[in-house]
This record gives C-alpha cells, structure tokens and sequence, in this order.
C-alpha cells in the first residue's frame, strides 16, 4: 500500500516493481498476487489497461490511520481512558499537531463581537459557511502534561503496542 500511496495515482505492476526493486529483489508474481490481494481485500481499486491492470488505492493513508484509530478507540472498554493513554505516548510534537487538528475542526477562535449588527452577522454566516461543522462541534482534550506520571487504562505500558500482544502485528 505504500507504494500506491506514494504516487497518489493509479499504478501498474510494473512501476511498484521497478520502485521495489530499487531496494532488494522482488519477483513480478509475488507484486502482481500481493496487488490482487489488496484488491480482492477493498484496499484498492483496479481498471484494466490493455492486458494489465491500473490499481488506485480507495482512501488515503490519512483516512486509512484515521479509520484504525477510530476502530481501537471503540472497541475500548473505557474510551476516555484510552484516550489519555494514547496521548500519554505521543511526543510533544505529535501533541502540538493534535491541537493543531483540533483548532481545524473546531474552526476560528471567538473573536469580540463588532461594533456593527450587519457585520456581526455577516461574521457568523462567514464562519458557518467557511467550517459549517464547526458550531456542532466541541472537542474536549484532556491536559497530558507528564505521561510517565501513571497509566490510566492499567493494562497496557506506555509504548507497548496492544495489537502486537501474542505475537500478532496488528496488520
């Protein structure tokens, strides 16, 4: 899937070898069932083209990322708690952008109101047609100052991942 992400267009066989075949050897079987797999899966879609195939993937690795985070979250006994703990394993720099992603959704900051009524209203439609999801939308993020202070889930250690207990990968 890397490979389709990359280019971030329908690809052949061909190409994703040839890409591959830059770092070790790789047999054009073994691209060409792994492709196919991928697309008996749903991960990726494929057009014929001559006696080849193009395949393109169906999301993008962000929404892929997006949809696993949101799949181990449910499945969580306590949500709340699996969300600190996460946040509990991110870098500060991995935080920042996860604020950075909130402001996004929650759109501009409230600003004090102006001296004009028709500009004030003008201000809200603006707001409400530039992030229309933004007035239904509060996020609350707890405050993760030290993650090594305790782990609130009381299962799983900072870092470990859960998916790969059992020998498992988590792919």
């Amino acid at each position: 899937m890397t490979r389709v992400w990359k280019w971030n267009r329908p690809v052949t066989v061909r190409e994703v070898l040839e890409d591959l075949q830059q770092e070790r050897s790789i047999a054009y079987t073994t691209v060409m069932t792994v492709l196919d797999n991928l697309h008996q899966k749903g991960w990726v879609r494929r057009e014929a083209e001559g006696r080849a195939y193009r395949y393109e993937a169906v999301s993008t690795r962000a929404a892929y990322s997006a949809a696993l985070m949101n799949e181990a979250w449910t499945q969580s006994d306590n949500p709340a708690a699996a969300l600190v703990a996460f946040f509990g394993m991110m870098s500060p720099e991995q935080r920042e952008a996860l604020r950075d992603a909130v402001r996004m959704v929650q759109g501009p900051e409230e600003t004090p109101a102006p001296q004009n009524p028709t500009a004030e209203n003008a201000t809200a439609e603006n707001a409400a047609v530039e992030n229309p999801a933004a007035e239904n939308t509060a996020v609350e993020m707890p405050a993760v100052e030290n993650p090594a202070v305790e782990n609130p889930v009381g299962e799983n250690p900072v870092g470990e991942n859960p998916a790969a207990a059992g020998g498992e990968t988590g792919r």
